[in-house]
């Protein structure tokens, strides 16, 4: 008898990037199955693993659990492009269970979650370079060029976040901050912050507050 897929649900504040996950998973539902995809609001189904997907959202200690997730029970397994040691290791203090970087590949993902499932600890250390990873699921401004970095950086902006903010979210430097402003402003073809937030705006880069539960889920309980 086969073993019955790892259960899931995939936490974010933006629809496109829930979504993106989720079908970059589809291909190894015998293996992986989202049960709930969360937009905004805490998870409310009983699963195995909740994947956090950091996109714009706090990390570290700084990540409430309560606030992400119903159950008490509810592992949670961070998904993330920053891999500073001292993060991971502040996420893991706060209570997650794992911590991948986004530079891995889709079946890697799948393994990864199956062998956090099986008690072990997967963590990813140290840097990550964007450019040279593959890139998984979506988000917004992706079809206008964006890069996941400079849309993370967007996304904060949207949120009325300053420079300094943003250093402080999204762990980077802020060169590295002023750097993805200007190409983004480039991309977009604006010249000033508040062009840049209605723009923003306009395609997708408000929070979203759904909640999906997969019709097809099976009701077998969590553990």
């Amino acid at each position: 008898m086969n073993p019955r897929p790892v259960r899931i649900a995939i936490a974010n504040d933006y629809d496109l990037v829930v979504a993106g996950i989720t079908a970059v998973l589809a291909p190894y539902g015998d293996r992986v199955e989202v049960v709930e995809m969360a937009a905004g609001v805490p998870v409310a189904s009983e699963v195995d693993l909740v994947l956090y997907d950091t996109f714009s959202q706090l990390q570290g200690d700084a990540v409430e659990l309560d606030d992400v997730v119903v159950h008490s029970g509810s592992r949670i397994v961070v998904f993330s492009w920053t891999t500073d040691v001292d993060l991971v290791r502040r996420s893991v203090s706060a209570g997650a269970v794992g911590y991948l970087t986004k530079a891995i590949t889709g079946p890697d993902l799948v393994e990864a979650l199956e062998r956090i499932h099986r008690g072990e600890q997967v963590l990813s250390l140290g840097g990550v370079s964007e450019s040279a990873a593959e890139v998984l699921g979506r988000w917004p401004g992706d079809t206008d060029g964006l890069s996941p970095r400079e849309a993370e950086v967007l996304a904060l902006i949207c949120q009325g976040l300053t420079n300094d903010d943003i250093t402080k979210r999204a762990f980077i430097a802020m060169n590295t901050v002023k750097t993805h402003i200007r190409s983004l402003y480039r991309k977009i073809g604006v010249t000033s912050r508040s062009q840049a937030v209605r723009w923003g705006l306009e395609r997708g880069f408000a929070p979203d507050h759904t909640r999906v539960v997969s019709p097809t889920a099976s009701g077998t309980p969590r553990g």
